[in-house]
């Protein structure tokens, strides 16, 4: 996968983590797995990536749309930054090292791909309707905002 989506000219600085960003990740993950997969009224899904700079494994709690039975939608978006988010260069700097926890069926390899033109425009109607708050993320932003498809390798 390649990272070809600018930066935005708005939003908010990328924060640094540190041990309380890394406590509030952890109670995501954690809760988000103990609620079967629901989030903050949306389905939730761990992503492990591995740092492009350090080659550590990272776990990163995203939201996700269905896309068939073994593909799924996640999109680039994290706090409404300028930026896009660490998990995205991630995925482009290590793409055969990605995979999902999936509520109710585990863990799972994927290839991420993203989607452009027309395959974007179509999936991005249905995740707006879905879920109204992304195309406000990205109105804040100024920047188009990635849109990963995932599939079982």
């Amino acid at each position: 996968m390649s990272t070809h989506t600018p930066s935005g000219e708005r939003g908010r600085r990328k924060m640094r983590v540190g041990p309380v960003g890394r406590w509030v990740m952890h109670r995501a993950t954690t809760q988000g797995r103990r609620r079967g997969g629901q989030l903050m009224e949306m389905n939730v899904m761990v992503l492990h990536t591995v740092g492009r700079r350090n080659g550590q494994r990272r776990a990163t709690p995203v939201s996700w749309f269905a896309e068939g039975d073994h593909a799924w939608l996640i999109v680039a978006v994290a706090r409404r930054p300028a930026r896009n988010p660490d998990w995205y260069y991630n995925l482009a700097a290590n793409p055969d090292q990605v995979s999902i926890d999936v509520p109710h069926r585990g863990t799972i390899q994927v290839r991420a791909e993203q989607l452009d033109g027309d395959a974007r425009a179509a999936v991005w109607q249905r995740i707006i309707s879905e879920q109204p708050r992304y195309a406000t993320y990205e109105a804040k932003t100024g920047r188009v905002l990635p849109v990963i498809r995932l599939t079982a390798v």
